[in-house]
């Protein structure tokens, strides 16, 4: 059997990347304290976004499959069912009543409901989810393409970063709400839509319901889930610890490319 070329430029990033991460964990009861570690680790994660797009091009499509190859179950982690009290009301009304917010750094703001997605151009795609805990599913998706929405909003030329904040509470203890972030490059790529569809269905609420994000060339936990808001952003510094995304506060990368 041939060899996918895409696979394997994937494979040898992640050699690459796993020899210069033992290369700095081989150092950490030493340097752990030190602030030197933090953005030497920061080095990497940029290094890694850049080899990888160099390698594979800002634009290179993540792998598509068949019908044939769609899994027969899809695993749902992280919520799979909002506690949040407005989440619910919308839920049972069948989100008639949720509004898509599109604000920001924008130059027309949106608030976009259900039914006026559905009506706009749409993308499906058959694509490989991969969670960071090493498990993959394989789904048939279909949304609104972002970069759609964000030309109909109209971004300022400062906005840099586009955050999507959820309607999830990972832990209610703390009651900090779901969010994440790409860039404009991921954010204009063709293969990244909002999607309100799962395997030719409305999507279920534990996938994420009435729309989540595909970015597809990254691993599951940038794809976030119950999207009620998308911002346009110069920086992080007023979102949560700064670094970009729930779990990225958490020390995850921001940057979750493969």
């Amino acid at each position: 059997m041939a060899k996918d070329p895409l696979a394997e430029r994937r494979r040898f990033l992640r050699r690459g990347l796993g020899a210069a991460a033992g290369l700095a964990l081989g150092g950490c009861d030493m340097l752990s304290e030190r602030e030197s570690v933090t953005g030497a680790f920061e080095g990497v994660e940029r290094l890694t976004m850049a080899a990888q797009r160099a390698l594979l091009g800002r634009d290179a499509l993540a792998r598509e499959f068949t019908e044939a190859e769609i899994s027969k179950a899809f695993r749902a982690n992280g919520s799979i069912n909002p506690p949040d009290a407005g989440y619910r009301a919308l839920a049972r009304e069948g989100f008639a009543g949720w509004r898509l917010a599109v604000d920001g750094l924008v130059e027309r703001p949106l608030a976009l409901s259900l039914a006026e997605l559905r009506g706009m151009p749409a993308r499906t795609q058959i694509t490989r989810h991969d969670c960071v805990e090493g498990w993959s599913c394989i789904g048939k998706w279909k949304g609104v393409p972002l970069a759609m929405l964000l030309e109909r909003a109209r971004l300022r030329p400062q906005a840099r970063y586009v955050v999507f904040h959820c309607a999830d509470v990972m832990d209610e203890k703390e009651g900090a709400p779901y969010y994440e972030s790409i860039d404009l490059v991921d954010a204009f790529h063709p293969q990244t839509i909002l999607a309100y569809e799962m395997n030719g269905r409305p999507l279920p609420v534990e996938y994420g319901a009435p729309a989540r994000m595909r970015v597809e060339r990254q691993l599951g936990y940038k794809m976030a889930k119950y999207v009620m808001r998308i911002e346009a952003v110069e920086s992080f510094a007023a979102l949560g610890e700064g670094k970009g995304g729930y779990w990225e506060d958490r020390g995850y990368e921001w940057y979750a490319g493969i």
